[in-house]
This record gives C-alpha cells, sequence and structure tokens, in this order.
C-alpha cells in the first residue's frame, strides 16, 4: 500500500514539473552584458562627448594607461561575476580584475603626484569632481540593475563574491564612461571622489546581495 502511495506521489510530482532552460556559458553571458553595454556607450558618446578632449587626454600615456585599465577593470569584473555565479566554479576567478584595478590605482595616483597633492583647486575644495562621483553613481544604477538580473538566474550559492565584483565591475564601467566626458586630468581630490564613488556602489551591492541575487 505503501508502495503504491508512493508511486502516485512521484507520478503526480512528475507531472508537475516544468521543462527547465539551460543557461548559457557564463562567458558568454558576460560578453552578452558587455557587447550591450558597449553598443549603448558608443551612442552615448556619439552623442554628447568632446571627442577632441578626449584625444587631448589619451595623447597622455599615463591617462591612456589609466584609461584602458579602468576598461580592464570592468571587463575582468563582469566575467569574474559571471563565472562565480555558477556553482562549483574556482573561487580564484575573484583574482581576475586585481591586476588591472591595481594599474588604475597606480595610474591615477601618478596623475595625482604629477598634478600636485593638493586638495585645493581654482574651482573650490572639490571644484568639479562632484560631478564625477554623481556620474559613476548614478551610471551604476541602470547597469547593476541589468546585471544582477543576468546574475541572479544563475541562482548564486555564495552572492557575496558575486556582488562584490558585480558592483566593482559596474562602478569600473561607469568609470571608464566618464572618462570620455572628464575635461581635467586626475587630482587628489577628484581621485577620492572617484573612489568614494565605487566605494558606495560595492557597498550597496553587497548590502542587497540577497535581494538583488534572490531567484527570480
Amino acid at each position: 500500500m505503501a508502495a503504491v502511495q508512493t508511486d502516485r506521489l512521484i507520478e503526480s510530482l512528475a507531472a508537475q514539473l516544468q521543462p527547465v532552460r539551460r543557461l548559457h556559458a557564463p562567458l558568454l553571458r558576460a560578453l552578452l552584458w558587455l557587447a550591450v553595454v558597449s553598443a549603448a556607450t558608443v551612442l552615448l558618446i556619439m552623442r554628447e562627448a568632446h571627442l577632441g578632449i578626449f584625444m587631448q587626454r589619451m595623447a597622455t600615456p599615463r591617462v591612456a594607461v589609466d584609461c584602458i585599465a579602468t576598461g580592464l577593470t570592468a571587463i575582468t569584473a563582469v566575467i569574474a561575476a559571471f563565472e562565480l555565479s555558477v556553482p562549483g566554479h574556482s573561487p580564484l576567478w575573484s583574482a581576475l580584475p586585481l591586476p588591472p584595478f591595481l594599474l588604475w590605482l597606480g595610474s591615477s595616483g601618478l596623475g595625482c603626484l604629477a598634478n600636485g597633492l593638493s586638495l585645493h583647486g581654482p574651482n573650490g575644495f572639490a571644484g568639479e569632481s562632484y560631478v564625477c562621483f554623481a556620474f559613476i553613481v548614478g551610471a551604476s544604477v541602470p547597469l547593476a540593475a541589468a546585471l544582477f538580473w543576468m546574475l541572479r538566474r544563475a541562482r548564486p550559492i555564495a552572492p557575496l563574491p558575486v556582488a562584490v565584483l558585480g558592483t566593482l565591475g559596474v562602478a569600473a564601467t561607469s568609470a571608464f564612461i566618464l572618462q570620455f566626458f572628464h575635461p581635467f586630468d586626475i587630482t587628489a581630490i577628484d581621485l577620492a571622489l572617484h573612489l568614494a564613488a565605487v566605494a558606495l556602489v560595492i557597498l550597496v551591492g553587497t548590502a542587497w546581495r540577497r535581494k538583488l541575487l534572490a531567484a527570480p
């Protein structure tokens, strides 16, 4: 009798099963997100950016390295976040964005040395740097919403590293886009506000990680 009831229970559960769509490879999904963001960024740059000023800034090797390192930090952090969202993938993926991130900090630090370490400029204490802070934080919101919507589909078992890397990726993406609108070289207060914006995005993203990465 018990065996019959068990068989009926199994048949009932089996009848309610829905087919599960297998997710694409993490790298492919990361590249898809990056491609969509890149396309939107190109449109924004073509419409709004002062490319002449940008090219003048990129003529300085240190500034070009800074820009490239920022972009690489964004790319590697997003890829690492997608890889770690899948259970069983190596935690060593967490180290992927570390080299470009350190290069980003180093090149920005050299810019502060080259431009002087004074926190005061001709336009006051913060000058236009507060705009950079607002840009990074504001641009990170829609980027994070799109990224976490894709990441949560993998139902990550360990959401903390996924959230840290994901928010680092979106903050670095925003900082990279900012390079095309940044009219002046890096200063100490400018770097401090850039890092504060990145830290704020990471802090909020990790604090809300369970809600943001909860299964849909």
